[in-house]
């Protein structure tokens, strides 16, 4: 079998990132949609990120695929709530948060690659999908988990990250290493957000 070449991921400004995308009902046989996975995930490593949607790529499908197995020094982890998520893929997904807890960190886009930004989001969230197979799932995420479950399906509804951002904490990645603390108090401190 020959292996796809990567495509690029599109970065702010492209249309595709602020349209939602359309449900996926069937547009693609079976063994597309697992090139496509495949390929996303593919794309997604080599970004290197923890998430990618369809509309990153330029395919307006809602359907994305997250992983996050990098680990964090332990501090970092315990504050940030970062557990490692296995590889899985979302298709049609709405999520619903659990409670009222937010959490505030600093968090990136593929798609708006060379900045930083923190982000308010659910600490707890329901998530509603199909699998690949089309079978409905509902699961519950919590941390830093969660926060990759609702970047990525915002992308799905046309919401990029600094929709959301705090904008007095937005920075470039050579400034972020000034504030890659385990938590955010002294960027907030320092840029006054």
């Amino acid at each position: 079998m020959l292996e796809q070449e990567l495509v690029p991921i599109v970065q702010l400004g492209h249309p595709a990132l602020r349209r939602p995308a359309v449900p996926f009902d069937g547009q693609l046989e079976t063994d597309e949609l697992a090139a496509l996975v495949e390929l996303m995930r593919r794309i997604m490593h080599d970004a290197p990120g923890v998430g990618l949607a369809a509309p990153q790529i330029g395919i307006p499908l809602r359907l994305a695929v997250l992983e996050d197995g990098f680990v964090p020094d332990p501090e970092s982890a315990e504050i940030r709530e970062r557990t490692p998520l296995p590889f899985f893929t979302i298709v049609n997904p709405r999520y619903e948060p659990l409670d009222d807890r937010t959490a505030s960190f600093y968090e990136g886009c593929l798609s708006f690659e060379g900045y930083q930004g923190v982000v308010v989001r659910h600490r707890s969230v329901g998530l509603d999908y199909d699998d690949e197979a089309g079978t409905a799932r509902r699961r519950e995420f919590h941390g830093w988990p969660a926060r990759i479950v609702q970047h990525e399906t915002d992308h799905l509804n046309g919401i990029v990250y600094v929709d959301k951002v705090l904008t007095r904490s937005l920075c470039s990645n050579a400034e972020y290493a000034r504030w890659a603390a385990p938590g955010i108090s002294e960027a907030r401190r320092v840029l006054g957000f």
